[in-house]
């Protein structure tokens, strides 16, 4: 069987090598609620989307969750409107109370409203 060695670094490696989004995330401020089922009980969260883009958000929420989970969620976007409803998102990675999301499904009217959220906001591209 063949030994890893261990490798120590002084300095973190270079945003670059650990960024795997596809697409920039605009940092916002604007609250949400989440849920899911785990475990056969029913979660139920709140929190504070901290940024976004069109494929996902950063969340800094009130209830912990795990890698993989499926979540629904309704995020209630500074423009004045209804919730917009996403009705899957996966959890991409945790860290604390703060976690990264994946959407998976969205209807085409909520798609079209986030994109277009994302253009009004001062120099974001989608």
């Amino acid at each position: 069987m063949k030994q890893l060695a261990i490798v120590k670094r002084s300095e973190p490696f270079p945003a670059a090598s650990t960024e795997r989004r596809g697409n920039p995330r605009l940092p916002v401020s604007f609250k949400l609620m989440y849920s899911a089922i785990t475990r056969g009980d029913v979660l139920i969260g709140d929190g504070t989307v901290v940024d976004l883009s069109k494929d996902g958000l950063g969340i800094r929420g009130n209830y912990p969750v795990r890698v993989g989970l499926e979540l629904t969620m309704f995020l209630y976007l500074p423009d004045g409107h209804d919730p917009l409803f996403v009705l899957e998102a996966n959890v991409a990675w945790t860290s604390g109370n703060i976690f990264g999301v994946e959407f998976k499904k969205l209807c085409l009217r909520e798609g079209n409203r986030l994109q277009s959220f994302l253009r009004t906001q001062a120099g974001f591209e989608v």
